[in-house]
């Protein structure tokens, strides 16, 4: 139906925009692989039977951020892929079994740096793109995710001044969350991903590990980019150094046997001498469905799961 081929056809012209934008900023597209390591952070896995191997199992990826990170130490200094990502998760209105991230890092940046370019990016592809669009305010507001939370009660703030009109775009970036949130039997995790390095003034924090006692006072390089009230993409600066990545293990919990089974492979490329870096990644699919005022991921995707998740 004419509705429905067009919401692809702007999928794809958002996907060619990126990928041009990208590209004469000088990033170059890799793809990382589908079938991968299970490492225990984030949603559930999806598995893969190993038939040489029997009793071994891939893992689907949920995202490429330990890959993307690898990119960095092996000196590709611009990485972006407009990437499939896969997560057991209970299907939802703006939520799929299987999702597409439009995905970069960047070497040598600070916070700032990536914020900007992201920014600039969205705001020419509206432009280019979407003209009947308004952008409610640029550059895009800054919020605390204390503001954010005493505010407007959610870190996913709608800052639209006119909520009736389906062509305002009111974005905004949630910044300084906090690094660690306790888990309901009372030990710490990650509130975004542990690979986030903390804001420079709170590395010292991080560095007393679970003997500190600010731990719940350390915030994080992590910035989100929120549009009419949904989050469509976050990142952060990485933890580049490896012995402050092992600290926010530890501070979770974790035995030095399992850091270096589930992480050693990422420590140890850190220890070999790895750049600054950060990066983030996009819903594109969210992105999509937001800029078509559709009220649902499906409606812009190909060929999505059925609620039950039934292909």
């Amino acid at each position: 139906r004419p509705r429905l081929q067009q919401n692809l056809i702007m999928r794809h012209q958002a996907a060619r925009f990126v990928r041009e934008f990208l590209t004469k900023e000088d990033f170059i597209e890799i793809e990382t692989p589908m079938l991968t390591k299970s490492t225990p952070e984030g949603s559930r896995d999806f598995v893969v039977p190993s038939r040489l191997q029997p009793g071994k199992f891939y893992a689907l990826p949920q995202s490429p951020q330990q890959y993307k990170q690898l990119f960095m130490v092996a000196g590709l200094e611009r990485y972006f892929q407009i990437a499939r990502a896969l997560r057991d998760e209970d299907v939802r209105g703006d939520r799929q079994f299987e999702h597409t991230q439009i995905d970069m890092e960047l070497s040598f940046v600070e916070r700032e740096d990536v914020m900007e370019l992201n920014e600039r990016m969205i705001i020419a592809m509206i432009k280019t793109l979407f003209p009947e669009k308004k952008i409610q305010e640029i550059p895009f507001p800054r919020i605390s995710y204390k503001e954010a939370m005493e505010k407007y009660k959610s870190d996913k703030p709608d800052i639209r001044t006119d909520k009736n009109d389906p062509n305002l775009l009111a974005f905004c970036w949630v910044i300084d969350f906090p690094f660690f949130e306790k888990t309901e039997e009372g030990a710490y995790t990650f509130t975004h991903n542990p690979f986030s390095r903390p804001m420079p003034e709170h590395e010292a924090w991080l560095a007393e590990g679970k003997e500190g006692t600010r731990i719940g006072e350390i915030l994080t390089t992590q910035y989100d980019v929120v549009l009419n009230g949904f989050e469509i993409g976050g990142g952060s600066i990485r933890n580049h150094r490896p012995e402050a990545l092992k600290k926010v293990f530890e501070i979770m919990g974790f035995e030095d046997e399992r850091i270096v089974r589930n992480f050693g492979h990422m420590l140890a490329a850190l220890g070999a001498g790895a750049p600054p870096h950060g990066g983030i990644a996009w819903g594109l699919d969210r992105f999509v469905t937001l800029l078509a005022n559709e009220p649902n991921i499906r409606e812009v995707i190909a060929f999505p799961k059925t609620g039950e998740g039934r292909d």
